[in-house]
């Protein structure tokens, strides 16, 4: 049995349901064509087939039909609010991140400049201290100079991508904006109407209560989607690896730093996961908190580069340590890119802080440069020529090491290995060119 209306709603019905064409007493509604009808009214054919119900029962069913909407809407509403508030956060973060690869092109473009200048330097000394093979050396000299114009205009260019790309996500984010202010405001307009229609009399609510959860329905179908705009490390910085060769370290890894789960190779070159743990010697700098090991060169001063073939492995991280383990199971500060492969997308991470890079697909080879004084660490795809992400301003002491690791599976085997590649570089007279 349906539930009774208050006392006030049925006096609202005896009191105003007068059919106007008959003058008596309106007790019944019209769901078709949503109008209410009196005993004379049924019986014409014109409502002969649709489907006709008492004003209470109609205001009854309405009304849940009305909290129903009510309640969805409230939900729709919160989580437009929502998405509105992620993307006004978003604008705010993406105007820092453009400033923040703008730094990161600066920073490149500098580091790139000093070593054509120290390039340019050694050669006017070269010149000085010798006459033989002038027109070679002048020949260089012009080289160097023109690299350098060509580099400031690529990075020109690069700087006007980035700002191009930086006002189209804007545009989109404030377009996303106007777009879920409106939808905010078209559903609160609702639930207001709603809200009231649940309070009034049973002749109120049934008032375009079709048309009225029509709108609601039509409001709710509306898909809410944040702004799909341009992730900025997609404003790649190419062409610039093959320079660093000229500073490509001989690397071999240091088997008193490697974790029980990994086995090296004979060369020392290659880190694997071995099938189980074994039980190793114990040593002060074995790293126990993570299947990682550490190069076995340290560097105190100077530039050096190399580069990791990360092909075969579905979860890696290279970089650098700030120092040798001071006690068991510490390594000090680290900068580390991390990928990985997860459900055949591959991603990838620099750290600190912990920050997301977008990649087109998947690595194969990763190329370390570091720069001791000027505290830059910069990791190159190779395979792409491309600058992947770089840290300056690194307030570098005491020892540094390179860093690789690789993930331990939950229990499963894995045979993800890392490699260090042979030094093939060119020897240190050899021109510094893009």
């Amino acid at each position: 049995m349906s539930k009774r209306l208050s006392p006030q709603l049925q006096h609202s019905i005896a009191e105003d349901a007068y059919c106007e064409t008959h003058l008596e007493q309106t007790q019944l509604f019209c769901d078709t064509d949503q109008i209410t009808l009196c005993s004379k009214c049924i019986q014409s054919q014109d409502h002969q087939h649709h489907r006709v119900c008492g004003i209470q029962e109609a205001a009854e069913n309405y009304g849940k039909l009305f909290q129903e909407t009510l309640n969805t809407l409230r939900e729709k509403l919160e989580a437009a609010k929502s998405i509105l508030t992620d993307e006004q956060e978003r604008m705010v973060m993406i105007q820092e991140e453009e400033q923040n690869f703008k730094k990161m092109i600066e920073s490149e473009y500098n580091m790139r400049l000093r070593l054509l200048n120290e390039e340019r330097e050694l050669n006017l000394q070269r010149r000085q201290g010798c006459t033989a093979d002038l027109n070679l050396r002048e020949a260089r000299l012009n080289q160097v100079m023109k690299l350098a114009t060509e580099l400031e205009e690529k990075f020109q260019e690069m700087l006007q991508r980035l700002g191009h790309v930086g006002r189209e996500n804007m545009k989109k984010l404030k377009e996303s904006e106007a777009r879920l202010s409106e939808h905010i405001c078209s559903l609160q307009t609702l639930v207001a109407e709603l809200e009231k229609k649940c309070g009034d009399s049973a002749l109120a609510l049934l008032k375009n209560a079709k048309y009225s959860l029509e709108r609601s329905n039509s409001l709710l179908l509306e898909n809410l989607e944040p702004a799909h705009i341009t992730d900025l490390s997609l404003c790649h910085i190419r062409g610039l690896s093959s320079m660093f060769r000229v500073f490509q370290s001989h690397l071999t890894l240091d088997p008193e730093t490697a974790h029980p789960c990994l086995v090296l190779s004979e060369d020392l070159r290659t880190v694997r996961l071995r099938n189980s743990q074994q039980d190793t010697p114990g040593s002060p700098e074995r790293l126990n908190f993570s299947a990682m090991v550490l190069g076995a060169e340290r560097f105190t001063s100077g530039r050096h580069y190399w580069e990791v073939h990360v092909e075969k492995a579905t979860s890696w991280q290279v970089g650098i340590s700030y120092s040798s383990a001071g006690r068991r199971g510490s390594s000090g500060e680290k900068v580390l890119l991390t990928g990985s492969v997860m459900a055949a997308e591959p991603m990838l991470w620099v750290f600190p802080p912990l920050k997301r890079v977008f990649l087109e697909k998947q690595l194969h080879t990763v190329g370390v440069f570091l720069d001791y004084e000027y505290g830059q660490i910069s990791f190159y795809n190779v395979t792409e020529s491309s600058l992947i992400y770089n840290f300056s301003h690194l307030a570098f002491q005491g020892v540094l090491r390179p860093v690789f690791s690789l993930c331990i599976p939950n229990g499963d085997t894995s045979s993800d290995s890392l490699t260090v590649s042979p030094q093939d570089g060119p020897s240190c007279d050899a021109t510094v060119s893009s």
